[in-house]
């Protein structure tokens, strides 16, 4: 079993992977939380806890070998924990956000409400309401009306003499508020979903379906009537729509679009850090993409400044994401500028918090980063290094949602052990290479014409390999704008690396002279 399935067993039960989230604070609120009721301090449930902390790796035999809990009870006693930790947690100032007060404020009138404390009931509730109002919370803002309208019906209140018109046209401006967010983040969620599953258009008719979904699906709407979180979705559904496309002009555009919608009211960062840090990386990764290199360096920068000045909120979730997108993007940079040697500081930070969040972090973005470190050491002629992560990808059992990332790594690897000198692995890896390609069902022109002309190079004399060279580069090259082929580059700078084959220079080098060349232009 390779590392990344092991990864993947240890994150298989979701109580020791909560534990192992927990801060050193949030730990000591749950040690304070069992002594405050009482008895329970020496509770099974708080051994379990105990133990489960200490563990390095969950294994329900060492826990029944503990004699803790018999196997039968384990469950229940499990179920039990999980609760307990997550009463503790909602009870922690720091995950005390917006929508849980608006919750609490909402049970409170509630139990005041079924004592008979109408009016005490009613006052809370109108600041509840106020409060998500203000905070583009409408969705508990429509329960909260709806609650306000049992009360009003139910009892004579006589608090205001046009309260019934009042709620009634509150209730109904919400409803179609909601109806519009509603049907835009089932839209914007659709269409992540088919780029997740499908990977970007590869013909006509994929792009056909692709639009008459798009713009089939998308709900009427005023723009000066929307609030934030209706923004949010209508950029978030053009964002998804122009990646699948590959209209990278437009993902620039509405991923900015996205990022500025937190900066007009920057009170949304903190009650939405997920929201901004997506919003964040979509913009870099739009910026990669369309190789706007010095806006890329700026949004890094501000990014980089807004975590050291803790802009963006710290907790469990968003350290994490921090994690992926800021170094994820580092390696971009020294992509983007064919500085590779200067980024390899990075690999042993990425392998240490790949260790540190091994529990928490999805296999498809370790690999991800993998792919990454591999494409830096390439660039940096350090082949065998390459090669070494590479495997790590190849040999990973659970990645069916990443076949693109799966083609580009054996593509690479080939093209590693060809610079590599190692002729007599080389026929067994492209064997190996095409095989997995054949079962693609999506395999691109420019795989195809690629390995075809790589399999050939065996058969031809060293004073010609470089006439070879053009011949495939030429191939190639009508493909680097080709509405569906040109994805192949995204993942893989063959062209760059062909150049550097033909012109006898490092691929580090021949980068840096096209972003010279484009500099004069």
């Amino acid at each position: 079993m390779n590392k990344i399935d092991t990864l993947a067993n240890h994150q298989n039960d979701a109580l020791f992977v909560l534990i192992k989230s927990l801060t050193k604070s949030e730990k000591r609120q749950f040690n304070l939380y069992v002594g405050r009721l009482g008895g329970n301090i020496d509770a099974k449930f708080f051994s379990l806890f105990k133990f489960l902390e200490k563990l390095k790796t969950y294994d329900e035999k060492v826990i029944i070998k503990s004699g803790i809990v018999s196997k039968q009870q384990l469950s229940n006693l499990k179920a039990h924990l999980y609760k307990q930790i997550l009463i503790s947690l909602r009870l922690n100032p720091a995950h005390k956000n917006i929508r849980i007060q608006i919750r609490e404020q909402l049970d409170f009138a509630t139990v005041l409400y079924q004592k008979g404390l109408y009016k005490q009931s009613l006052k809370l509730l109108d600041k509840a309401k106020h409060l998500a109002l203000e905070n583009e919370e409408k969705n508990i803002a429509y329960e909260i009306v709806e609650l306000e309208k049992v009360i009003e019906t139910q009892y004579i209140t006589r608090s205001l003499s046009n309260r019934a018109d009042t709620l009634s046209m509150q209730a109904k401006t919400l409803s179609q508020q909601n109806v519009v967010a509603s049907k835009l983040s089932n839209l914007s969620l659709q269409l992540y979903s088919h780029l997740l599953q499908n990977g970007y258009v590869k013909n006509n008719e994929e792009l056909e379906f692709v639009n008459a979904y798009f713009y089939s699906k998308i709900p009427e709407y005023h723009f000066e009537e929307l609030g934030f979180r209706e923004k949010l979705w209508l950029y978030k559904s053009h964002l998804w729509f122009s990646f699948l496309t590959q209209d990278f002009l437009h993902s620039y555009k509405y991923a900015n679009k996205w990022v500025d919608l937190f900066k007009e009211d920057k009170k949304h960062i903190s009650q939405h850090p997920v929201f901004y840090l997506k919003g964040k990386n979509y913009l870099l990764e739009a910026l990669f993409f369309v190789k706007k290199i010095d806006t890329f360096k700026q949004v890094l920068h501000s990014f980089e400044e807004e975590i050291e000045q803790n802009i963006i909120p710290l907790n469990t979730n968003t350290e994490l994401l921090i994690f992926q997108y800021l170094y994820a993007n580092k390696l971009h940079l020294h992509f983007l500028q064919g500085s590779f040697s200067e980024g390899e500081y990075l690999v042993e930070i990425i392998n240490e918090k790949i260790k540190k969040y091994k529990n928490r972090l999805d296999n498809h973005y370790i690999v991800m980063l993998y792919y990454k470190i591999a494409c830096l050491y390439f660039g940096m002629g350090k082949n065998e290094i390459c090669i070494s992560y590479l495997q790590k990808i190849i040999k990973s059992k659970n990645l069916s949602s990443a076949e693109d990332l799966q083609c580009f790594a054996r593509v690479l690897n080939l093209i590693a052990h060809y610079e590599c000198g190692l002729d007599y692995d080389l026929e067994r890896q492209f064997l190996d290479t095409y095989k997995f390609l054949l079962k693609m069902e999506n395999l691109q022109e420019v795989q195809k014409v690629f390995l075809n002309s790589i399999r050939d190079l065996s058969d031809v004399f060293p004073h010609e390999i470089k006439n070879e060279f053009k011949k495939i580069y030429k191939k190639l090259k009508k493909f680097e704008n080709h509405p569906y082929e040109k994805r192949a580059f995204l993942y893989l700078d063959i062209l760059s690396w062909l150049e550097s084959k033909i012109k006898n220079k490092p691929i580090a080098l021949i980068i840096k002279e096209k972003i010279n060349k484009d500099i004069k232009k």
